[in-house]
């Protein structure tokens, strides 16, 4: 059967994220901090709105490019937080999650052989996205002494002649990093300079816990008109299982991504699309209360790394730590292996998120306090065990 299937499709590695929550599954008792999704419900009144939208029966079609008044809700979050305006008729389009966007994006603008920055480590579907769009992946390694963020000068020894594109990522998953305005107005230069198109995937820009307020790249003068901005539902609002995202952007750049949307997936999901109007218009306190509790757990995993002896740059965004490992003389994924099959606890190998992701492990904190701290608990038991080892 292989001489049916596609070769690009052939050469990609399923999800390593994937495998490891196979592994989970099949073990009783494993405590799982791999999974990157909320632990809290979609708020009410959002369930509310989706089931009034049943009773309803809005479960029809809506336009290709979501619902107008949704489209409108987004560009009026999007002024609201960043002071950038955007048409709800011309320039949004709601997509099926986060995901569907970038895959929109990279198929619509890529000629085959183009060059796509990324930097990693990075969330999964980057590489593989681009792959399938006839395009060049090229990664960037983020250093962790630099807190995993990218520099102009990183940026501008990667450009070639063939780069067409950079996928900006922060807050970042696996790690947690966050840009500032100043580092974002430092790449600027860059991408002006080399006439380069951005692609930012902030579907983490809510869930921020330093001083400072997210700096979105669609603020940074010159950008806004050479971004496709892409976010969503699934982590502010804890509306994973619903499915939608959305994406702006220019207009000539957003017709076609529409147009391949439109044959691909028709419209998202009719009920899904009511109930995040709701979430645009009134979940903040919904996001506060979140983001105050993951902060908590933020802090609580940070002490205990430290306590451990287990070296961790502090993260300020995402749900997410990403400490490293390499001083046990394990790989990352011998690292959690071991740790999910000696002692039950399930965390995600670094190398994962790309080869710059190895000596690390990804630790969720969408998860309560008490399962926190009993999976540390097992974890302590485990270093204990690896420095035995060692002795």
């Amino acid at each position: 059967m292989r001489n049916f299937l596609n070769k690009k499709v052939l050469g990609i590695e399923p999800s390593g994220i994937r495998r490891f929550f196979d592994i989970a599954n099949e073990i009783e008792d494993v405590i799982s901090l791999g999974v990157g999704e909320p632990d809290f419900d979609t708020p009410w009144h959002v369930r509310d709105e989706g089931m009034y939208a049943l009773q309803k029966g809005r479960t029809f079609y809506t336009a290709n490019a979501g619902l107008l008044e949704l489209r409108q809700a987004i560009a009026d979050y999007i002024e609201r937080k960043w002071q950038i305006a955007y048409n709800p008729r011309t320039e949004v389009l709601v997509t099926v999650g986060g995901s569907e966007a970038i895959d929109l994006v990279m198929r619509a603008t890529l000629e085959p052989g183009d060059e796509v920055i990324y930097t990693e480590p990075c969330y999964v579907s980057y590489l593989p996205c681009i792959t399938l769009a006839d395009g060049v992946p090229v990664a960037i390694p983020l250093k962790e002494e630099n807190q995993f963020r990218l520099t102009a000068e990183e940026l501008e020894a990667a450009i070639t002649p063939r780069t067409k594109a950079v996928i900006l990522s922060f807050p970042n998953n696996p790690t947690g990093a966050v840009m500032s305005r100043e580092d974002l107005e430092a790449l600027a230069e860059v991408i002006l300079k080399h006439d380069l198109l951005v692609i930012t995937d902030e579907i983490y820009a809510e869930l921020t816990y330093g001083e400072d307020k997210h700096a979105s790249v669609i603020e940074i003068p010159g950008l806004r008109e050479r971004t496709i901005y892409i976010n969503g539902f699934s982590k502010a609002y804890a509306m994973t299982g619903w499915r939608l995202g959305y994406c702006c952007g220019p207009e000539d750049i957003m017709r076609q991504m529409i147009k391949i949307h439109q044959f691909a997936i028709m419209a998202a999901p009719t009920v899904s699309q009511y109930a995040a109007i709701t979430a645009l218009r009134n979940g903040d306190e919904d996001i506060m209360m979140m983001r105050e509790s993951y902060n908590q757990r933020r802090r609580f995993l940070l002490s205990e790394l430290s306590r451990l002896g287990i070296p961790c740059f502090e993260p300020f965004g995402a749900f997410y730590i990403f400490p490293n490992i390499s001083q046990f003389g394990l790989s990352s994924e011998e690292f959690a292996t071991r740790l999910i099959r000696e002692f039950k606890v399930a965390v995600v190998p670094g190398s994962a998120f790309g080869k710059s992701g190895e000596g690390f492990v990804r630790i969720s904190y969408a998860y309560s306090i008490a399962e926190l701290k009993a999976a540390f608990e097992r974890i302590e038991q485990f270093i204990h065990t690896l420095k035995k080892e060692e002795a």
